[in-house]
């Protein structure tokens, strides 16, 4: 058989909506300025879509920067995997900034975060060991644990019991397999979709019980969580027992890369055994030259971070005291749970985005199970007032709608 013919017969439970969804539902554009309004189709919409929670993507010192870093350098420098010609002093200080502002001994850059937790947990953990994780964690983790030759044993969302039952077959297994192995708990400090804080504090605790090192994917906390902004360690005041933090400029960085801080022994060790730094050229120097200033502004200007916090409440409050049901979460990250099949998901959102100049993400099946929507904000420091009141008549009005059936439709609507 060729290999080409099953994928064509089969596209995937996402792929098979291609043809009405594509450049709309999937694969939309949105133009203009990064910001909490942008054009769509031509028409200015309010957005909630992007992950640019401080606003730095189109703050003037950080677009100076990026700018001049570019003029001045290309974006082919340096040229090469830094291991072999691509290092920089720039890299190596930003390096520096980010492990004096996470609080940790030394700090390794990633060209990218997904494929570079992916190989941190490659290079730490080999066939004799055992990996303990969250059920919600990021696909990029999941990925990671796929490269995993050993043992890996996964507890129920931010169940600290169950965490504890599979920390108990984790040593029974190691004890049995002649103690030659090792023990990794990886969780999130906030988790994506739902916003809610991953238990860093209950799981450092049980390491006074337990003999584990602890691994943090913290991408939606790096910024804006905690009273500096270093993130939910700080916010939960356990910063100090993560051995491994991961981070994204991806989120509140607003632009790409990301890094690992930690013990410098280990994260020597790390960089010198990632696969995917190793063979991969080194980030642009305009990049982390920007990162620099990026950094430079989470940390000295914490306005940035108290407006984010006053939309999140304004937005989540509204919310709530409209009915909504907003579920656990604890950070920026604002889902909207509601009831209904993919066609009426969908037909929502067409009237959202058409009728009302909103637009924000939809997950439905198979990322979440048949029969449920959830609508996902990410409010920003960008957002004005205006953008919240207008977004909560908008979700009244539609939740009314779906209430009375207004968007049961035989199929995803063709736009």
């Amino acid at each position: 058989m060729d290999i080409f013919e099953k994928l064509l017969k089969h596209m995937g439970p996402i792929g098979e909506h291609s043809d009405r969804a594509h450049g709309y539902f999937a694969f939309p554009k949105l133009e203009g300025e990064i910001g909490p309004r942008m054009k769509f189709r031509g028409n200015e919409k309010i957005v909630w879509s992007l992950n640019n929670y401080l606003g730095l993507a189109n703050h003037p010192e950080v677009r100076a920067t990026d700018a001049k870093a570019a003029a001045e350098y290309g974006l082919a420098t340096p040229m090469g995997a830094r291991m072999m010609s691509g290092n920089t002093n720039f890299h190596e200080k930003l390096e520096k900034e980010l492990s004096d502002y996470m609080g940790k001994e030394d700090t390794t850059l990633l060209n990218y975060g997904y494929q570079g937790i992916m190989s941190a947990i490659d290079a730490i953990c080999n066939r004799r060991d055992v990996i303990v994780y969250d059920a919600e964690c990021h696909a990029s983790i999941i990925d990671g644990l796929r490269l995993h030759q050993g043992h890996r044993y996964v507890f129920k969302h931010n169940d600290i019991e169950d965490c504890e039952k599979q920390l108990k077959r984790a040593e029974e297994l190691i004890k049995a397999n002649g103690g030659t192995g090792g023990i990794l708990v990886i969780t999130e400090g906030v988790f994506g979709m739902a916003g809610d804080q991953g238990k860093l504090k209950e799981i450092a605790a049980l390491k006074e019980k337990y003999e584990f090192r602890f691994m943090v994917d913290d991408a939606h906390g790096f910024g804006t969580m905690g009273k500096t902004g270093a993130g939910t360690g700080e916010e939960q005041g356990v910063q100090d027992k993560i051995d491994l933090l991961f981070n994204t400029f991806a989120k509140s960085g607003a632009s790409i890369g990301a890094f690992m801080s930690g013990d410098k022994a280990i994260i020597n060790y790390l960089r010198y055994n990632m696969r995917s730094q190793i063979f991969a050229k080194s980030i642009p120097l305009p990049l982390v030259i920007g990162h620099l200033k990026r950094v430079e502004l989470m940390r000295k200007n914490a306005d940035l971070k108290n407006k984010l916090w006053d939309n999140v409440n304004k937005l989540q409050k509204g919310l709530r005291d409209r009915g909504f049901n907003i579920g656990r979460t604890n950070s920026p990250v604002t889902p909207i749970y509601l009831q209904g099949d993919i066609p009426e998901a969908t037909a929502m959102c067409l009237d959202l985005r058409e009728n009302y100049n909103i637009f924000c993400s939809i997950v439905v099946y198979p990322v979440i199970p048949k029969g449920q929507i959830i609508y996902r904000l990410i409010p920003t420091a960008a957002h004005t007032d205006e953008d919240i009141e207008l977004t909560l008549k908008a979700f009244s009005e539609t939740k009314e709608k779906l209430d009375r059936k207004v968007y049961e439709v035989a199929e995803i609507p063709m736009v």
